[in-house]
């Protein structure tokens, strides 16, 4: 029994130790997007989102690092970034890759930033079609119409032409930080905090 009580109050601080460093970085106006993107880490990184919306227009920094990952749930991030009313700083660390990089043109171009050693991959949608022959013309079709969406968003996002974005993720567009720059994809390199504008 009085292992369970010592136990029990050993816990005690830690989760408050976690809720503290919780509140720090809420008032830190920090956002992390890591992993892969889903329907989960959406609603998460939404939620942050609003939440700092709602106590102040001070900017935000998001961070990603992201493989990419369901596109509907990178283009809720993507437009909440865009609809709110504070700044949106993002930073691109490690890979920014598909539905990720989706969500990093979100920001404006002057606010998408990247750490050396980033890299970029740009695709074009991709998903498996299956079923009955009539509901994978829909399907084929619903791919058509998001991979013409991407050539407008991106081609809009870098300054190049919606034909040239077209035929650059035909297939797997890497990028490096200088090529990045150059194609219009990041605003600047940084490798510091204090370079954020």
């Amino acid at each position: 029994m009085a292992e369970t009580l010592l136990d029990d109050t050993s816990a005690a601080p830690e989760k408050s130790d976690a809720g503290r460093i919780e509140a720090l970085f809420f008032k830190s106006r920090n956002v992390i997007i890591a992993g892969e993107i889903n329907d989960k880490l959406a609603q998460r990184t939404v939620t942050h989102l609003l939440a700092l919306a709602e106590e102040s227009d001070d900017p935000i920094n998001v961070y990603i690092s992201s493989p990419g990952g369901h596109v509907e749930s990178g283009d809720m991030v993507h437009d909440v970034i865009k609809f709110i009313r504070p700044t949106v700083r993002v930073i691109g660390s490690g890979w920014v890759a598909s539905a990720g990089a989706l969500i990093f043109v979100g920001a404006a171009k002057e606010n998408r930033y990247c750490l050396p050693n980033t890299r970029f991959l740009l695709h074009e949608p991709r998903g498996g079609i299956g079923g009955q022959a009539t509901d994978m013309m829909i399907q084929a079709e619903q791919i058509r119409i998001m991979r013409e969406r991407f050539h407008t968003l991106f081609a809009e996002a870098t300054g190049q032409t919606p034909d040239k974005i077209a035929e650059d993720m035909h297939r797997d567009f890497w990028l490096t930080t200088d090529e990045a720059l150059d194609y219009g994809l990041v605003g600047k390199v940084i490798s510091s905090i204090g370079e954020l504008g």
